[in-house]
């Protein structure tokens, strides 16, 4: 698998990253999306039914089911700390994993680790 050093420098290649500011939220539970995020810098909660479910770090992605498939956000996401994040629609997606091909099966294993967990919560 990628090491969040990889990660990092994939999303680094996306313009125009955001300034997220602790306690800020990225994005709600139920809300359309068009992009998944990778944490340049920070730390983001993952939020389900107001509850923190997980707490993911530098180098880790998120948001990614609006990519394949999933209309809706499953889950909020909120700053934890100041953060740097880079967003990536399907179009750049599908690019960085052509540059990356295994850029793919990181975010598959990190999409279907986090559903996982999720699951066993409810």
């Amino acid at each position: 698998m990628l090491s969040p050093v990889v990660t990092v420098s994939i999303f680094q290649k996306q313009p125009d990253p955001q300034a997220f500011s602790a306690g800020q939220v990225i994005f709600e539970e139920g809300q359309p999306g068009q992009h998944m995020y990778g944490i340049l810098e920070g730390t983001v909660d993952i939020l389900v039914n107001g509850k923190v479910v997980e707490t993911i770090n530098t180098g880790e992605v998120f948001g990614v089911g609006v990519l394949v498939g999933v209309k809706n956000r499953t889950y909020t996401a909120i700053a934890k700390v100041d953060s740097k994040l880079a967003s990536v629609d399907e179009k750049r997606f599908l690019f960085a994993v052509q540059e990356t091909p295994m850029f793919a099966l990181q975010v598959m294993k990190s999409y279907s680790e986090r559903l996982s967990r999720l699951q066993r919560m409810l």
